[in-house]
């Protein structure tokens, strides 16, 4: 027997008034896949990654978790199965770096998770778990809140626009690591993003959509091999681009 997929929307569909977000989409996602979505603003991508915790409700369709509709328990429950990593971050200001981490266990009763070993995961200095999230930098915060999406065990990971408010060395850098993550722990990884050139260096698949459609769905080499549509070309173009004057200016510097 096939196992289910790690997450899938069928047929969702979320409508505002007269306007269409999301517009009958399906899409399966397998068990330790890294997919990207990518779109321009108001493609619809974060609305449908937020259908999948139940941060939005859809209008039609449905939303599996592991093959189970995500609406067949309470959404707590749910949301302690999916670690989600937001570009704001949401850490409580005036509690500790540990605190914040351990906050979905704390709220499911569950044991305190191992605060050193997360710190390690991501990367962080042990010596910070006493500190308060205005004593760290961008970077270190976003580390955090990786830290406290893994806390409770989840091996789904929403990350939507994670990494956008980052200067672009940190960027990279957290990129990296969370792939690290992605494949040491066996992950399935959904990443929500603007950047073309991050998809297309940290997923394995490449979903584009544009105006609540999917528009494009192909591994990141297909793209760059100019196999799908318009919109999704038009987005590959702008990294594309950027290489090829990168390596101009190279080697006109070399020659100089």
């Amino acid at each position: 027997m096939t196992a289910p997929a790690a997450l899938a929307w069928e047929g969702a569909t979320k409508r505002y008034g007269d306007t269409v977000a999301i517009d009958a989409v399906s899409l399966a996602i397998a068990p330790g896949s890294f997919v990207a979505l990518v779109g321009a603003s108001g493609s619809g991508k974060s609305t449908l990654l937020k259908m999948a915790n139940r941060l939005i409700e859809p209008s039609a369709g449905r939303i599996l978790l592991d093959g189970e509709d995500v609406t067949a328990g309470p959404a707590p429950a749910l949301r302690r199965r999916i670690g989600y990593v937001f570009q704001t971050i949401g850490l409580f200001p005036h509690w500790t770096v540990a605190e914040n981490i351990a906050i979905g266990p704390r709220i499911a009763g569950d044991a305190p998770p191992d605060i050193d070993r997360l710190l390690d995961l991501v990367e962080l200095p042990r010596t910070l778990a006493t500190r308060r999230p205005d004593q760290l930098s961008g970077g270190q915060r976003q580390r955090v809140g990786i830290a406290r999406a893994l806390a409770t065990g989840a091996k789904v990971m929403l990350l939507d626009e994670a990494f956008g408010a980052l200067d672009p060395v940190t960027r990279d850098a957290l990129g990296a690591r969370l792939r690290a993550l992605h494949d040491d722990l066996g992950l399935t990884t959904v990443l929500v993003t603007h950047d073309m050139a991050e998809a297309l260096l940290l997923a394995t698949r490449v979903v584009v959509l544009s105006h609540g459609h999917i528009v494009a769905d192909a591994p990141p080499q297909a793209l760059m091999a100019g196999t799908d549509g318009t919109e999704a070309q038009a987005l590959v173009a702008v990294p594309r681009d950027q290489a090829r004057r990168l390596a101009a200016l190279a080697q006109k510097d070399a020659g100089a």
